[in-house]
């Protein structure tokens, strides 16, 4: 990643909310956290099928990813929302990393373990990292054979609230990650507050997700080159980073 250019997050919002309300919920956060990170936000696919839990609170329109049955073992317009976010981000991106809120969250591992088992995204360059806040797992046993089959090797952060009613799904996604970092809160359904350990926590975990980035960057072959190679294949490589 060039040093200038920021990471690109794709930022999923909640169930009939919107992506103006999730960026005021993120808004509560230190804003060193996600300097050098540019969010996009956009809206769900759909307009909100009955009432906002966030009416009165946070002005209209309001939209849902998709929709499902009281027991989340069946979804519809779940195929169209997949297709949309995925021709979204590559008309928009690429993105390097996902970060939702509920049913975004639960969206964004999704799209992450459909892509490391190949299903999705091949246009897309691998995604790097997550941010899942209140997420769950699908509990379709076809969905979770092929998005959960193998620990999904991202780098990722689980925000898990102990009052949250979905406490027990978020830490049931955390564990379908390889080495997840698990920041608990006593609040419940919500984007939390952060205290200061918890702000040390995400600082330090975003600082070293750009590292990865920038060191993903650096040319792993320009070595084997013959030594008078070397100058094209570094300029090469140069415009193909300001093509980027």
């Amino acid at each position: 990643m060039e040093q200038d250019k920021r990471a690109e997050v794709l930022c999923l919002h909640g169930f009939r909310t919107s992506g103006s309300f999730l960026k005021k919920q993120i808004s509560k956060w230190h804003p060193s956290i996600f300097q050098q990170f540019e969010m996009v936000f956009p809206d769900g696919l759909f307009p909100a099928g009955g009432k906002s839990e966030i009416e009165g609170i946070f002005p209209p329109p309001y939209f849902e990813w998709f929709q499902f049955n009281k027991e989340f073992t069946e979804y519809t317009n779940l195929d169209e929302c997949i297709s949309y976010l995925c021709d979204y981000m590559v008309k928009n991106g690429p993105f390097d990393g996902l970060l939702g809120f509920s049913q975004g969250a639960t969206l964004s591992a999704l799209l992450i373990g459909y892509q490391a088992q190949g299903k999705l995204l091949s246009d897309h360059p691998p995604i790097k990292f997550m941010v899942s806040i209140s997420g769950s797992k699908f509990r379709d046993p076809i969905i979770c054979d092929v998005a959960y089959k193998d620990p999904i090797k991202v780098k990722s952060v689980h925000f898990i609230g102990e009052k949250d009613w979905l406490k027990v799904p978020s830490e049931e996604l955390a564990s379908a990650f390889d080495e997840p970092l698990i920041i608990r809160h006593p609040q419940g359904h919500t984007v939390p507050r952060l205290d200061d350990v918890s702000v040390k926590q995400l600082s330090e975990w975003s600082s070293r997700v750009l590292e990865d980035l920038k060191s993903a960057d650096v040319p792993e072959a320009l070595d084997s080159g013959k030594p008078s190679d070397k100058e094209a294949a570094g300029a090469e490589f140069t415009e193909n980073l300001v093509k980027a």
